[in-house]
């Protein structure tokens, strides 16, 4: 069985910065491309980010590149979203994800972390 549990949401101003975590347990977490998506209220749940098991390879979404970074620590089985120059569209609930495939979610899933962005 696999536990996704991701933190690291809150309110922050406009132009700021928050880091996003999220640990992996059950399963071999190095053999996991792992992935952030979002969900504004009464919109889609899209894609934000991912990042290949070796870190060899990471993806945006256009809306977030130059601003957030992905990365991950295997050793800690933790995956990390580094959120920078935040504005008020970023404001949504933040969810971990572990199988994702480069853009399509995988099966595990994180309760979800708000961030809210405040202008």
């Amino acid at each position: 069985q696999v536990s996704v549990a991701d933190t690291g949401g809150g309110l922050v101003q406009s132009g700021g910065s928050l880091r996003l975590s999220c640990v992996v347990s059950g399963r071999s977490f190095r053999s996991w491309a792992m992935g952030w998506f979002r969900q504004a209220p009464g919109k889609e749940r899209e894609f934000v980010a991912s990042i290949t098991w070796s870190a060899g390879n990471t993806y945006y979404a256009d809306s977030v590149k130059g601003r957030f970074t992905i990365s991950r620590d295997n050793a800690k089985n933790t995956v990390y979203l580094q959120m920078d120059s935040l504005k008020p569209e970023d404001t949504a609930v933040y969810y971990c994800n572990a199988g994702v495939r480069v853009r399509t979610p995988g099966d595990y899933w994180g309760q979800g972390t708000q961030v809210t962005v405040s202008s």
